[in-house]
This record gives structure tokens, C-alpha cells and sequence, in this order.
């Protein structure tokens, strides 16, 4: 299964919301984590990831987003996932990746639990 990735992201309230398109493997994760790092340092501790368009993460995908999830941690950061397909958010609950980043239904409802 190949699929291009591509990712945008906008500053929402005081969140990055980052928007993702494609297969979340190697490429996909460190692309995130570049966008996630270039609003980690300057200051930003909330992020939304919605994954609508992502509907595979392989297991180096989802070494990425605990890397994150760990800077987070140590900042006191949050990150919360949306828009998750089924089986996705069925691996992150097996893997207990909700034990340390949140989930919503979509970007508004993230928006408002991040406050």
C-alpha cells in the first residue's frame, strides 16, 4: 500500500491543528514531527492531529507521534487526535496511546477540550 503523504497546518486558539493526507509510516511521521518541532519551539504546546485523510499508521508512524507525545508530556502540552478511522483508533487504544494524548470527533470539539 503505497500513498503519498501530505500534510498542512493552521493556529487555531492558541492550538496547531495539523491536518494530514497519506499513509502515516517513516515519511509520514517525520514530516509531522518537523511540523510539530517548528511550533514546539516557539512556544506552542497544544496540538490537534486530525487524521480524516489518514486512515493507515504503521508502528514507525506511531513511534513518531510518541515522540510527541513525550515532548508534550515534559512541557506540559497536550495533544489530541481527531477525525480517527476505526481501526486506527483501535490501535491506539491497544498500544495506550489515550492513556497520554486525548481523542475528539473533530477539530472543534479538540478546540474546546484543549481550553
Amino acid at each position: 500500500m503505497v500513498s503519498d503523504f501530505n500534510l498542512n497546518s493552521e493556529i487555531r486558539d492558541n492550538n496547531v491543528v495539523i491536518y494530514t493526507s497519506g499513509y502515516i509510516n517513516n515519511l509520514g511521521g517525520q514530516k509531522i514531527i518537523a511540523e510539530f518541532n517548528l511550533h514546539h519551539q516557539n512556544g506552542i504546546n497544544n496540538f490537534i492531529l486530525n487524521l480524516a485523510e489518514s486512515k493507515v499508521v504503521n508502528s514507525i508512524g506511531i513511534s513518531f507521534l510518541i515522540e510527541i507525545i513525550e515532548k508534550l508530556n515534559d512541557s506540559e502540552g497536550k495533544l489530541i487526535f481527531t477525525n480517527l478511522d476505526p481501526s486506527v483508533d483501535k490501535t491506539f487504544t491497544i498500544m495506550g496511546l489515550f492513556h497520554y494524548a486525548e481523542k475528539a470527533e473533530n477539530v472543534d470539539e479538540a478546540i474546546s477540550k484543549s481550553k
